[in-house]
């Protein structure tokens, strides 16, 4: 497939996507909040975010776009086979599929992928039909041979149940992939991140193809939520961003459930937390928030999203006086 055939087919698949997916299932009626607890039971793993199609941009050089070739399709389910299980944590595991003839995956940062069980009867809905879940690789677009899903199982969740259930040598169907924010270097003086759960993906993927470039000078402040220790996800790699890029990046870890020893922020995601490390609504095009998280955390801090669209701004970023403009939904 070529480069350009491929950016098209990418463009007009989002556009249909749109209209047939969405991130999560609509979150069960609960009191609103002011902010968002990391134990809200319901959140799917997924992920999110880009621009074009098979466009990737050299992660330690510059920012100048390369056009690859990719095994992925945005117009068809392919099937990859599960190369490796690795544990992550109690409830979490790395899932690698194997990429053919040593190929990378050259997903577009900000992009996601489809996913569905390759049995068409194996993982279906209460009416019949195919069970869709987008995800966010974790393993960089560049990566040779392997694609790597970061898969956190979910009682309620049937995606992550199934993808749980693989073992090595099975086969997963990914179609894609879907382009979400035309990220672009510099664009903003900072940006703020606020995620929760294995929302931190499409966040994740941002920050491994922003920081790295010599020609970055956006500042990253990321506002990580979970339950507890134990769950925050890539914790290692973020607290390494940190040492690497001390100029450009920082991380807020909150949890609800601290341990004796827990020094941080806990509980919620609040108005004082986002004042405390997010740059001022009155920053107008120069600072921009990127929300990726479960549907209680993205309705309490940004407000409900409408499908794949944005929805109106609300919760505690339209109390705190940012636009629509200046926030992006995952």
């Amino acid at each position: 497939m070529s480069f350009l055939r491929a950016a098209a087919s990418s463009r007009q698949f989002a556009a249909r996507a749109a209209r047939r997916y969405s991130t999560a299932p609509p979150p069960p009626k609960a009191k609103e909040s002011k902010g968002f607890s990391a134990t809200a039971p319901y959140f799917l793993g997924f992920g999110v975010v880009a621009s074009g199609a098979y466009a990737y941009i050299s992660l330690r050089e510059n920012f100048n776009p390369t056009p690859k070739e990719s095994p992925l399709d945005p117009e068809n389910w392919k099937d990859f086979k599960l190369k490796k299980i690795v544990p992550y944590n109690h409830n979490t595991s790395e899932f690698v599929f194997e990429l053919p003839d040593n190929q990378a995956s050259w997903i577009p940062i900000t992009s996601c992928l489809l996913v569905k069980s390759s049995d068409p009867e194996a993982l279906k809905d209460a009416k019949g039909k195919p069970v869709i879940r987008p995800y966010t690789p974790t393993s960089l677009p560049d990566q040779k041979g392997e694609l790597t899903l970061l898969v956190k199982k979910y009682d309620e969740g049937k995606a992550s149940k199934h993808i749980h259930e693989l073992k090595e040598g099975d086969s997963l169907s990914f179609k894609g992939p879907i382009s979400k924010f035309p990220y672009k270097a510099n664009e903003f003086e900072e940006v703020a991140l606020i995620g929760g759960g294995s929302g931190i993906t499409p966040l994740y993927q941002l920050l491994t193809h922003a920081l790295p470039h010599r020609a970055n000078k956006t500042k990253f402040k990321l506002i990580f939520a979970n339950v507890t220790e134990a769950d925050i996800l890539l914790k290692e790699q973020f607290d390494e961003m940190k040492k690497k890029y001390p100029d450009t990046f920082d991380v807020v870890y909150l949890v609800d459930k601290p341990s004796a020893t827990w020094t941080g922020p806990t509980g919620y995601v609040n108005a004082d937390i986002i004042k405390a490390h997010v740059g001022p609504a009155d920053l107008k095009e120069k600072v921009k928030i990127f929300v990726c998280g479960p549907p209680g955390q993205v309705a309490a801090v940004a407000g409900k999203k409408a499908g794949m669209k944005q929805g109106e701004l609300g919760g505690i970023l339209k109390e705190l006086g940012y636009t629509e403009e200046q926030v992006f939904k995952f």
